[in-house]
């Protein structure tokens, strides 16, 4: 009897363990909704700080104090859907984070270099949530006084505008890189023409064991100074590789042995 209640402690702090280890893996999920912030508001980097982290996860800033402007990613949690131009920049076209979770971040391709996501270590990045702010949104849908309406005024320009995520390691080798299509006006049938309005999953397996992410936008509308659709994008919920499935996975095999 006193050999089974060891085996049994045995078998339990073995669960314990895995289930610590699952716990610290569902940890590394860098959400936003651990970040604090007011309602119907944003964080652009005005304080100076250079960036912020969410989970295990730093993602850069860079504000501009004279002209009160930033690149890199800022964070939001404002549900209007409504506003375009920049006053709409802040605002996820879905109206609410991933999953309807408050927070969110925006990310903008300015002047100081890409939006950079910083892990605290190497890992795989199973993959992130992605859809477009209302800036860019109602540009690509209506044009506005710097860029084209997708489609054109017959609907039949192939227009399209993409994110590209690359990879890096350690060392700040490439690994690999990732696009998607945050709008795609190329098909024959226009009815089938898209600006993306909806969070979607994008899968990073792909980039391998990377210590960062870089974030770059292009689009079919491009003039003398460079691209002419908004440059801005929003992401949430990054999900690192899925070993927590697989810890649980084994805890459930270990109790399931122990029964029979």
């Amino acid at each position: 009897m006193a050999s089974r209640r060891v085996l049994r402690f045995r078998w339990f702090l073995c669960l314990v363990g895995i289930l610590a280890m699952a716990s610290a893996v569902q940890g590394a999920i860098a959400s936003f909704d651990d970040l604090s912030l007011p309602g119907e508001s944003y964080w652009s980097g005005s304080d100076g700080s250079g960036g912020f982290v969410s989970g295990a996860a730093h993602f850069n800033n860079n504000y501009d104090a004279t002209y009160g402007s930033w690149d890199g990613f800022s964070y939001s949690n404002i549900t209007d859907t409504l506003t375009d131009g920049m006053a709409g920049q802040f605002s996820a076209i879905t109206g609410s984070g991933q999953g309807g979770s408050a927070n969110y971040a925006v990310g903008y391709v300015g002047w100081a270099g890409p939006p950079t996501v910083t892990f605290n270590s190497v890992g795989v990045v199973d993959g992130l949530y992605v859809t477009n702010n209302n800036h860019a949104y109602y540009s690509m849908l209506n044009g506005d006084a710097f860029a084209k309406k997708f489609g054109g005024s017959s609907g039949n320009d192939e227009d399209w505008f993409i994110l590209t995520i690359t990879g890096k390691d350690g060392s700040g080798v490439v690994t690999g890189s990732v696009a998607f299509y945050l709008a795609d006006y190329r098909f024959a049938d226009n009815g089938l023409d898209y600006i993306v309005d909806t969070w979607n999953y994008v899968d990073l397996s792909s980039l391998g064991a990377v210590k960062r992410l870089e974030f770059g936008l292009s689009s079919s509308d491009v003039g003398s100074w460079g691209m002419n659709t908004p440059a801005s994008f929003v992401i949430d919920s990054v999900i690192p590789e899925p070993a927590t499935i697989a810890l649980l996975g084994i805890g459930s095999l270990i109790m399931s042995r122990r029964r029979r």
